[in-house]
């Protein structure tokens, strides 16, 4: 279980003093200037709030001082882009960011992470909203990677790729509609690499932003691979080009 801060007070303080929440409880009903003050910071600060019902919240915090209010705390600090770009400068090689759009299932987002870290990603990207968080499950299910990789949580993904462009990085998205084949892409420079959500793929604002689209092909009756899976390939392809590329020159 992740760390809680129980009780308005000092979930209140928690916020006031910037420290880094995964998200806030809180049970439905509760009202008052605190709570009101608590949803303002929180929306502030991009932390999700969620309502549970009073069985569910005691499951989860069983604090008789709770008063209706909890939160959980980050398992790790999370970084900016410019820490991630600046890894890649120090081991000098060209960036390799994995941006994953919208993976709300803990166990893909620790596989994918896991992945990451083991392609030689140099950090990876996940948006504020509606999206897992780096949990105990994740941090489990990554073996530990979610705690050695640098991690920027952003509000806004396509400004973030924007950004990534003005930094010299091709966007490449993984989509099973994409117009080319993910092999037929030379992955050596620096590049961002979109991993889409299970089930709904890229989003098409993100999409708009990607230079390239690729596709991984699929020879069964399924229609779609499991978000870590086509993730995985498409980080080792990038890592196998890279190692190619280098060990050629």
């Amino acid at each position: 279980m992740s760390e809680l801060i129980v009780g308005r007070q000092p979930v209140l303080e928690a916020l006031k003093s910037g420290r880094q929440l995964e998200k806030v409880m809180l049970v439905f009903g509760v009202h008052g200037a605190a709570i009101q003050r608590i949803r303002q910071l929180a929306r502030e600060q991009g932390i999700a709030v969620s309502e549970i019902d009073k069985k569910r919240f005691g499951e989860l915090c069983q604090d008789v001082a709770a008063q209706g209010v909890a939160a959980v705390v980050a398992t790790r600090e999370y970084v900016d882009i410019d820490e991630i770009l600046s890894v890649a400068r120090r081991k000098g090689e060209p960036p390799f960011v994995v941006i994953l759009d919208e993976i709300e299932d803990p166990h893909n987002l620790g596989a994918l992470i896991r992945t990451a870290e083991c392609a030689g990603a140099h950090g990876v990207v996940i948006p504020k909203h509606h999206s897992a968080t780096i949990t105990q499950t994740v941090v489990k299910t990554s073996a530990g990677a979610s705690l050695l990789i640098p991690i920027a949580k952003v509000t806004n993904l396509t400004r973030t790729l924007e950004e990534l462009k003005g930094q010299g990085l091709w966007i490449v998205g993984a989509d099973m509609r994409g117009e080319r084949m993910y092999d037929d892409f030379d992955y050596s420079g620096a590049l961002a690499l979109v991993v889409g959500s299970e089930g709904k793929g890229i989003r098409r604002l993100v999409k708009e932003k990607c230079d390239f689209v690729v596709k991984i092909p699929l020879f069964g009756k399924i229609e779609s691979l499991n978000a870590s899976v086509a993730g995985a390939i498409m980080m080792y392809e990038v890592a196998r080009t890279r190692h190619k590329r280098k060990h050629a020159g």
